[in-house]
């Protein structure tokens, strides 16, 4: 019994220091008694948590989807400047030729309209008609994609409607009807047609 009260004063002492240094310490450390005849010992954790996992790390691999994705991306983009540069070349050959009906028509404002002047001019709408046949033909391997490209010849038609309306008046004293102008360019197809908006202004502006 003696030597039973040293230890638990020991083990009072101890649990008073304990309840002491927690309330003065707000991170206090962790104190435990092994035994009435031990020492107080204390333990800090020597080595920190990891925050990251390896789940939680990066891949450096690229996503096959994603190149997948970009890959289509490349191949449409390459279709369509395929697809352009094919257009442009008849519409620069559509140009040409109106530059020759246009040449024809301003004799006309140098002398009286004569039937030989006027069937000069109108010898290229043939041409000009086989020139929209073959874009309607580009485009037929493209379907619903005709406003997607319709500014690559806008500016052209518009100017070739607006010859062949003044044509049509010096031949008939009439304008120049949205059917008509469709017969004479082949424009009356139900994919490729004569845009209602290009038949107006070149009769407005032209």
């Amino acid at each position: 019994m003696q030597y039973m009260k040293p230890a638990l004063r020991n083990g009072r002492y101890t649990l008073i220091s304990s309840s002491l240094s927690n309330t003065l310490n707000p991170n206090p450390f962790i104190f435990f008694l092994t035994s009435p005849f031990h020492t107080l010992q204390t333990f800090r954790s020597q080595s920190p948590i990891s925050c990251f996992s390896s789940s939680m790390a990066f891949s450096s691999a690229p996503d096959p989807s994603l190149e997948k994705q970009f890959g289509e991306f490349r191949t449409h983009l390459e279709q369509s400047g395929t697809l352009r540069d094919r257009i442009r070349t008849v519409v620069s050959e559509i140009e040409s030729t109106t530059r020759l009906m246009y040449a024809s028509i301003l004799l006309v404002h140098h002398s009286r309209p004569t039937p030989e002047l006027l069937e000069k001019a109108k010898s290229q709408i043939d041409v000009l008609k086989e020139k929209y046949k073959q874009l309607a033909d580009i485009l037929g391997g493209y379907p619903g994609q005709y406003y997607r490209y319709h500014g690559d010849w806008k500016s052209e038609t518009q100017t070739v409607v607006s010859m062949l309306t003044f044509v049509h008046w010096l031949e008939t004293g009439k304008l120049l009807e949205h059917k008509e102008a469709e017969e004479m360019l082949g424009l009356n197809g139900p994919e490729f047609n004569l845009d209602v908006e290009d038949y107006l202004v070149a009769k407005v502006c032209g």
